[in-house]
């Protein structure tokens, strides 16, 4: 056994913050306007939602 402590790692920084989710939600929302794509506009759709569940 060592005597050295072992160091824990520190705390999580959030990634993105409140702003940040809104740019991308309204990111989203100007591409799902020109997307014909329906399985992309699926995509998009989904992500948004998700994102607003955080932001």
């Amino acid at each position: 056994m060592s005597d050295t402590p072992t160091k824990e790692p520190g705390r999580a920084r959030a990634l993105l913050s409140t702003a940040d989710f809104k740019l991308l939600r309204r990111a989203l929302e100007s591409h799902a306007r020109t997307t014909e794509d329906r399985d992309e506009l699926a995509k998009i759709n989904a992500l948004h939602h998700r994102l607003g569940n955080y932001g």
